[in-house]
C-alpha cells in the first residue's frame, strides 16, 4: 500500500509525455518555469521575438538534458501567434501545456504616462494571453484536454505608485483567466494564474538595486525578502500536472504574504 500511494503522489507532479509552450522564456520567470516543467519530463518549447536569445536558451536546456526546443514569433500578433501555434502543432506535436509568460514593465506618474508605452503594456501583458490563449484551446478543445496558466501578478490585487496601467494589465489577466475558465472548462481544460510577488528578475534589476526599495520590501513582506524565480516552479509543476485537475479559474499567490498582510 505505501508503495502503492508513493507511486501515486509522484505521478500526481508527472508531466512526462506532455509538451509545454512558455511564452517570454528567454530569461527571468519564463526561462525558470521552463526548465523546472523540464525537470519533471515535459517538452519544452521556448517563445520569445529575439532569435539568438531564444535559441540560446533552447539550446542551454538541451545541454542539461531536456528535450527543448523555440519557436520564434510576436505573441502581440494575433495572426503571427496563430500561424506559430499551428506551426508547433504540426511540426512539432499536440500543446499541452502553455504558460502565457510574456510580460513588460514601464514606470512614471501616472499624469505623466506616454500613451504609447500604455498601448504597449496593454498588447504585452494583456493582449498576448488572449492572442495566444485562444489559438491554443482552438487545438486543446477537440482534444477535450489542456492546461493554460497565465502569469498574472501581486499587482493584480494591489497598486503601488508609478505602475498603475501595468496593474490595471495584470487585474485584466486575473479576470481573463477567469473568463478562460468560464468559457473552456466545459472542453477538459484547466486555466488558472499564478501571482508572484516581487521576485529577483531582470524586470525588476533596478528594484533589487535599489538599496531603500529592498529595505522597504523586506519589511513589507512577512517572509521578510525578494522571492526567487525557482520559488514559483511547485506551482507550475502543480497547476501543469494531474494534482490540479479539478482546480480551475484559480489565481495562485506566491508572493511571500505580501498580500495578506498590511
Amino acid at each position: 500500500m505505501l508503495v502503492e500511494e508513493a507511486f501515486l503522489s509522484q505521478s500526481l507532479f508527472d508531466l512526462t509525455g506532455t509538451r509545454a509552450l512558455i511564452t517570454g522564456s528567454s530569461q527571468g520567470i519564463g526561462l525558470a518555469l521552463a526548465e523546472g516543467l523540464a525537470r519533471h519530463g515535459a517538452e519544452i518549447v521556448l517563445n520569445g521575438r529575439n532569435v539568438a536569445k531564444t535559441g540560446d536558451a533552447a539550446d542551454a536546456l538541451a545541454a542539461k538534458g531536456y528535450k527543448a526546443g523555440s519557436a520564434v514569433f510576436d505573441v502581440t500578433d494575433a495572426a503571427a501567434t496563430a500561424a506559430g501555434v499551428a506551426d508547433i502543432e504540426a511540426h512539432l506535436g499536440p500543446i499541452d501545456i502553455l504558460v502565457n509568460n510574456a510580460g513588460m514593465q514601464f514606470r512614471a506618474s501616472l499624469e505623466d504616462f506616454p500613451a504609447e508605452k500604455w498601448d504597449e503594456l496593454l498588447h504585452t501583458n494583456i493582449s498576448s494571453v488572449f492572442h495566444v490563449g485562444q489559438a491554443v484551446a482552438r487545438h486543446m478543445i477537440p482534444r477535450r484536454r489542456g492546461k493554460i496558466i497565465n502569469i498574472a501578478s501581486v499587482q493584480s490585487e494591489l497598486a503601488r505608485p508609478s505602475i498603475a496601467p501595468y496593474t490595471a494589465t495584470k487585474g485584466a489577466v486575473r479576470n481573463l483567466t477567469r473568463g478562460m475558465c468560464a468559457d473552456w472548462a466545459k472542453y477538459g481544460l484547466q486555466i488558472n494564474a499564478i501571482a508572484p510577488g516581487y521576485f529577483k528578475t531582470p524586470l525588476n534589476q533596478a528594484l533589487v538595486d535599489d538599496p531603500e526599495f529592498s529595505a522597504w520590501l523586506a519589511k513589507r513582506t512577512p517572509a521578510g525578502r525578494w522571492g526567487n524565480v525557482d520559488e514559483l516552479v511547485g506551482a507550475a509543476v502543480f497547476l501543469a500536472g494531474p494534482a490540479s485537475s479539478f482546480v480551475n479559474g484559480h489565481t495562485l499567490y506566491v508572493d511571500g504574504g505580501i498580500s495578506t498582510a498590511l
